[in-house]
């Protein structure tokens, strides 16, 4: 499967004005500007690739939606080095199934984030292993397979 391609079609959506609540404070509106400032195809490991100071975290859930193929792009490209999967699982299991992200995602995108997940689960068991991140996939994958109610 072309994994950017289909994340593409399935999370089409304009651009956000805004992505996070960035009259909170100074932290949010740098998160906000972040994002604002960078596409799908720019955003890169620069913006996104420190967990202490992740811009997706402040973002919406509209705003996660967005750059979901963003963050595709980012878990594949980094397989063999910087591994952001990790990254993308902490966004994925957040909260359990009480998860913002995966309550304001419709059917078919959450089969894809599913599947997905299940694709690094089978495709690359060794680097979640290496990244301490075969446990957070599982809870992820939990999450992101149940059929939708």
């Amino acid at each position: 499967m072309d994994w950017i391609t289909e994340a593409k079609r399935l999370f089409r959506m304009e651009k956000p004005e805004h992505f996070t609540n960035y009259r909170h404070c100074e932290e949010c509106e740098e998160h906000d500007q972040t994002l604002i400032g960078a596409t799908l195809d720019s955003i890169g490991l620069e913006e996104l690739g420190n967990p202490g100071w992740d811009p997706i975290c402040f973002a919406t859930n509209e705003g996660k939606k967005y750059y979901m193929p963003a963050l595709i792009r980012l878990s594949l490209e980094t397989l063999d080095n910087d591994f952001y999967f990790a990254q993308l699982l902490f966004h994925l299991e957040y909260d359990g199934e009480n998860n913002d992200l995966f309550l304001s995602c419709s059917p078919e995108q959450r089969a894809f984030i599913g599947s997905f997940i299940e694709f690094f689960v089978l495709n690359h068991a060794e680097a979640l292993e290496q990244n301490y991140s075969d446990s957070e996939a599982l809870r992820a994958y939990g999450i992101w397979s149940k059929t939708p109610e």
